[in-house]
C-alpha cells in the first residue's frame, strides 16, 4: 500500500507499551501519530525510533504561542523525519505564516487544529460565544487565507472544510469509531463514512491500540475504508 490512509495514535508514556504497539503495525499500512502524551514522556528519541522503523509521523503536538516561538520549535526538528504536524488555528494567521515558513524548511505539512473533537455545540458557546459550525468555519477561513496545507476536523465538518478549503487540502480526521464505546470523543463517525464525505487520513487511536490483535484491528481498518 503506497499512500496508507490510516493514522495509529500510540497515547502512552511507557516505552514497552509503545514498542509492543509499533512492532504489531506496518510502515506500509499506516502512519503513526505522536502527540502529546509519548512525546513529553519519550521525546525525539522515540520519534526518530518510529521514523527508522519506517512509519511516517504525524507529529501532534497542537503548537499554540506566539509565531517566533511557533516557528523555532518547528525548525527545532530539522534532525527528525516529520511528515505532518499540526498547530491551532486560534493562534492567527501571523503564527499560521510562521509556521508555514518553517515547516518547508524541515519538509513538514502543516496541519491546523480546528475544534477538538472532544467539544460540543455548549461547549463552543461557553468558550468562544459562537455556535460550534460558525466557529469552525472561522478558523476554516482563517486556515485557507494562510494557505496552510491542511487541517484536523471531525468528520462531521468535512464538507464545511471542502467547501472553504478545496478538496485539495488535506483533511486530518480523528474521532473514528465503528462500534459505540463510552470514551471522550463526541463527534464521532465510522471510517468508511468518514472517507467517503472526503478525508485524506483517519487517525485511529485505542479502537486499534487497545485491540486484542493490533495487527488484526488495523487490517480490519484498512479493508472497511478500501473495500468498494
Amino acid at each position: 500500500m503506497t499512500n496508507p490512509r490510516l493514522i495509529v495514535a500510540i497515547d502512552t508514556f511507557d516505552l514497552k507499551q509503545a514498542n509492543e504497539i509499533l512492532d504489531q503495525l506496518n510502515p506500509d499500512t499506516c502512519l503513526v501519530k505522536i502527540g502529546s502524551v509519548i512525546f513529553n514522556a519519550l521525546g525525539k528519541k522515540f520519534l526518530k525510533h518510529a521514523s527508522s522503523l519506517g512509519f511516517r509521523i504525524f507529529l501532534d503536538l497542537k503548537l499554540h504561542d506566539i509565531p517566533n516561538t511557533v516557528y523555532q520549535t518547528i525548525i527545532g526538528f530539522n534532525d527528525c523525519k516529520v511528515d505532518m504536524l499540526t498547530v491551532h488555528l486560534s493562534g492567527g494567521e501571523k503564527m499560521l505564516n510562521k509556521a508555514m515558513l518553517a515547516g518547508k524548511s524541515i519538509n513538514a505539512k502543516v496541519i491546523g487544529v480546528s475544534i477538538l473533537t472532544s467539544l460540543e455545540e455548549e461547549d463552543s458557546l461557553a468558550l468562544f460565544d459562537n455556535k460550534l459550525e460558525d466557529q469552525i468555519s472561522y478558523l476554516f477561513k482563517i486556515a485557507a487565507k494562510a494557505n496552510i496545507d491542511g487541517i484536523v476536523c471531525s468528520p462531521h465538518e468535512l464538507e464545511i472544510a471542502n467547501r472553504i478549503l478545496g478538496t485539495h487540502s488535506i483533511k486530518v480526521t480523528p474521532g473514528i469509531r465503528d462500534i459505540k464505546v463510552e470514551d471522550d470523543q463526541e463527534r464521532t463517525m465510522s471510517a468508511k463514512e468518514a472517507i467517503d464525505r472526503g478525508s485524506t487520513f483517519l487517525v485511529i487511536g485505542r479502537p486499534i491500540t487497545q485491540a486484542e490483535d493490533i495487527a488484526k484491528a488495523l487490517e480490519n481498518f484498512n479493508d472497511i475504508i478500501y473495500e468498494k
